[in-house]
């Protein structure tokens, strides 16, 4: 399986970041091949992300650098993203 790199740019207090962290804590074994990161949106690193990607709601996911999702997760559409990328 190809290697992916998650990032999720999380806010403190979000409740759909704290839903999308227990949904890939769920579900984070059947993807060895993911690095997951999470930033917050108040770190350096995080405000950098959140101008490149203009992200304007919680969470925000980056797929292999590219942005994936704002503001929540349809969780069918992202082990969807994560099958393909991972046969490439």
């Amino acid at each position: 399986m190809r290697e992916i790199q998650l990032q999720e740019l999380s806010s403190p207090g979000c409740h759909n970041c704290a839903a999308f962290k227990t949904f890939w804590e769920e579900i984070k074994g059947n993807w060895p091949n993911v690095n997951f990161t999470e930033l917050s949106i108040i770190e350096p690193a995080g405000q950098e992300m959140v101008q490149k990607y203009q992200i304007f709601a919680s969470p925000g996911i980056v797929i292999n650098n590219e942005l994936f999702s704002t503001g929540g997760v349809n969780r069918e559409d992202f082990i969807k993203k994560l099958e393909e990328l991972s046969k490439e």
